[in-house]
């Protein structure tokens, strides 16, 4: 096993690959680093033949991908320590013994080089991105996932092999970066950042800023049934539920306005929009973690240990008798009526909505049975 391997992702990079493998080999001559230098490459122009001429190891994914790049060529890497960095010299591959440090000295697991704690020279990054995309996204993430970082898409990075292991890597896109760190966090696994250079690219740009940045936020937003479903889930039951009862119960006014029908009828929508979103959220962590890429959350877990299929099933038909009851009496008073239009009020719209959630309950708890063994 080698001391370093630094895995390089290219795409038709030949102006610039040259210069990122002299500076990696000159950080390897100079720290005395029993080092290898891979490069997972997809190229149509002479990057390749440029990089093995330099001593770099060339292997060829099997499918596009920046992401996948890194993927394949992880199989290939042998060092202790992986550094990975793009290969359009805008980051400074001398850093290297900085990113390096951390790991060495047992302080971290994952180092990332922070574009926005170091420098960022005029006309590396455009404004769209320092001021906007990179810092939204990662506020985001640490907002998500509580990673604390500065910068959640710098590409330069280094971490253990012990690490890379831990991780359960599978993003082939450019929401690899997102994932490592989501991944690093739900692992345990100590992040570290250090100052770094970010400096003008050399070749074209392959990022799509919209597109790109649509893939991480949904990429965040599909890890996360908590802020995705949960949350606002939660807030539109309450609200809508507290309204409806609340309307049984008194007049309600807002100002000089007292709030009828039109008003209660939405506020049961939002409740039962809100009951939905919450079961939703159910169902993709169960799958989620079926499919071995989310943990179980703590309201899944609850559900799981606490409410089997039967104990579901049997509150669901407990809610769904009492908007029946309620539904039955309606029926009464119209065919006593001869049949004449009964006027809507807010009691006819709480048993509805108990008659809509009851049966929600019963078969929701169904599908819950039919998602996870383990309920």
């Amino acid at each position: 096993m080698v001391e370093v391997s630094v895995v390089i992702p290219t795409l038709n990079e030949e102006k610039s690959i040259g210069i990122c493998i002299e500076k990696v080999k000159k950080v390897f001559e100079k720290y005395n680093i029993d080092g290898e230098i891979i490069v997972s490459d997809n190229s149509t122009d002479k990057t390749p033949e440029i990089a093995r001429s330099l001593g770099a190891k060339v292997v060829t994914p099997d499918k596009r991908g920046y992401g996948y790049a890194y993927l394949y060529a992880f199989k290939h890497a042998k060092g202790k320590y992986i550094v990975i960095g793009d290969a359009d010299n805008t980051y400074d591959f001398l850093e290297i013994p900085k990113l390096l440090e951390p790991l060495k000295k047992g302080e971290a697991d994952l180092v990332i080089g922070s574009r926005f704690k170091g420098e960022i020279k005029k006309g590396a990054m455009p404004w769209l991105h320092k001021y906007i995309g990179n810092p939204l996204l990662t506020w985001f993430l640490n907002i998500f996932f509580k990673a604390g970082v500065s910068d959640a898409h710098s590409g330069f990075r280094a971490f253990t092999r012990e690490a890379l292991e831990k991780m359960r890597l599978r993003c082939h896109g450019m929401e690899f970066a997102s994932e490592m760190i989501i991944e690093a966090v739900r692992r345990g696994l100590r992040i570290k950042e250090v100052p770094i250079t970010y400096y003008p690219r050399q070749g074209e740009s392959k990022l799509s800023s919209f597109s790109d940045g649509w893939r991480h936020l949904k990429f965040m937003l599909l890890q996360t049934p908590k802020h995705l479903y949960y949350i606002p889930g939660s807030l539109l039951f309450v609200f809508g539920m507290s309204l409806v009862i609340l309307m049984n119960l008194t007049t309600v006014r807002i100002g000089q306005v007292v709030l009828g029908v039109n008003s209660i009828i939405a506020a049961s929508l939002l409740a039962i929009v809100g009951y939905q979103l919450i079961f939703l959220g159910l169902f993709s962590s169960v799958y989620g973690h079926s499919r071995g890429y989310l943990e179980l959350d703590r309201l899944t877990k609850f559900v799981a240990e606490h409410i089997s299929l039967e104990k579901g099933a049997t509150i669901g038909l407990a809610i769904f008798a009492v908007g029946c009851l309620y539904a039955l009496s309606l029926i009464v008073k119209w065919i006593q009526s001869g049949f004449k239009e009964l006027p809507v009020v807010n009691q006819s719209i709480l048993g509805l909505t108990l008659l809509v959630i009851g049966l929600q309950t019963i078969f929701f708890s169904f599908f819950l049975s039919m998602l996870g063994e383990e309920f």
